[in-house]
C-alpha cells in the first residue's frame, strides 16, 4: 500500500475523533482551551525541532518582516478556527462543525476564483451553486445562517491559502504560527491560572493531563497530512478529506445524540452532491493531465 495514504488516511481519522478528546476537557473555556491549545504546540513542535536540530529557517525570517506579517495572518485565521470548532463542540454543535468541513473543499475552489482570479469549469460552478442551495435550505429550515460551519469552512479555506504559498513546511510553519501567538497566548494563561479560574489552579491531574495531551494532538494530524500530501496527487487527498468530517458527523449523530432530520439531511444531501461533482471532475482532470504527460 502507497504509504502517502496511510499517513493522510491517520491524519483525516485523528482529526475526525478531535470531538471526542475535547469532551473530556468540556469543562474547561473554549477560549481557555484553545490557549492551552497553543501553549502545549508550541512546547511539542519546538522539542521536535530541537529533535530533528532545524533551526536555520528562524535566522532567515528574522530579516524578512512581510514574511512575518503574513504568518501572523494565519495564526490568527488558525486560533479563530480553533476557537469556533472549541465552542462547537462544547455546546453540542458537532453536525454542524462537521458541514463546515464538508463545505471547506466548496470555499477552497471559490477563493480560487475571488482571490487567485482561477477559471472554473461548468462543472465547478454547478457545484458551488448547489453547496449555496443547500446553505439557504439549512438557513430557511433553522431560521439562522449556520455560521459555525461557516465560520470554520472560510477560516481554514483563507488559512490553507496563505499557507499554500508559504515557503516554510508543515513543522516550521506551524511552529512560527504558535511563536508569534506566544507573546500574547502565554502571558493570558498565566494570568488566567493566577486568578484561580484556570484549570491548571484545579488541581485535577486528569484534566491537567487531557490539556497537556492537546499539543500532540494538534500537531500530529497536521504533520500525518503533510506527509501524505508530499506522496499523494492532489484529487487522491481531495477523496480523502472527506474522512474527517465522516467521522464528526457520525459522532454527533450517534454518539453525541443530535438531532439530524429529514430537513437537515436534504440541505446535508444538496451539498455532498455538490463535493461529488468537484470530485469526480478533479479525478477526471488529473487523469487527463496524467495522459498529457
Amino acid at each position: 500500500m502507497n504509504t502517502g495514504i496511510v499517513y493522510a488516511t491517520l491524519g483525516f481519522v485523528l482529526w475526525g475523533l478531535v470531538p471526542l478528546y475535547l469532551r473530556q476537557v468540556v469543562s474547561v473555556a473554549p477560549l481557555e482551551v484553545v490557549l492551552h491549545r497553543s501553549v502545549w504546540s508550541l512546547v511539542f513542535l519546538f522539542s521536535m525541532l530541537a529533535l530533528l536540530r532545524r533551526f536555520d529557517w528562524l535566522r532567515q525570517l528574522v530579516a524578512q518582516p512581510r514574511r512575518l506579517g503574513l504568518f501572523a495572518l494565519s495564526a490568527l485565521l488558525l486560533s479563530v478556527n480553533w476557537l469556533v470548532y472549541v465552542f462547537a463542540v462544547h455546546s453540542g454543535h458537532v453536525v454542524d462543525a462537521s458541514l463546515g468541513y464538508f463545505i471547506n473543499p466548496l470555499v477552497n475552489v471559490l477563493l480560487g476564483v475571488l482571490v487567485l482570479h482561477e477559471r472554473l469549469r461548468r462543472v465547478q460552478w454547478a457545484a458551488v451553486g448547489l453547496a449555496a442551495l443547500g446553505v439557504l435550505w439549512l438557513t430557511a429550515q433553522a431560521g439562522r445562517v449556520p455560521w459555525i460551519a461557516l465560520v470554520l469552512a472560510f477560516s481554514f479555506g483563507l488559512y490553507g491559502l496563505m499557507r499554500k504559498t508559504a515557503t516554510l513546511g508543515a513543522l516550521e510553519g506551524l511552529a512560527l504560527e504558535t511563536l508569534l501567538l506566544a507573546p500574547v497566548v502565554v502571558p493570558l494563561l498565566a494570568w488566567w491560572t493566577w486568578q484561580g479560574d484556570g484549570a491548571l489552579a484545579r488541581g485535577d491531574a486528569a484534566l491537567n493531563g487531557w490539556l497537556l495531551l492537546s499539543g500532540p494532538l494538534t500537531a500530529l494530524p497536521l504533520l500525518l497530512f503533510a506527509a501524505g500530501a508530499r506522496r499523494l496527487p492532489l484529487s487522491t487527498i481531495g477523496l480523502l478529506q472527506y474522512i474527517s468530517p465522516t467521522i464528526q458527523l457520525a459522532l454527533g449523530i450517534w454518539v453525541f445524540g443530535e438531532p439530524f432530520d429529514r430537513d437537515r439531511f436534504v440541505g446535508f444531501a444538496l451539498i455532498w452532491s455538490a463535493l461529488a461533482l468537484v470530485s469526480v471532475d478533479g479525478w477526471r482532470s488529473a487523469r487527463r493531465d496524467a495522459t498529457a504527460t
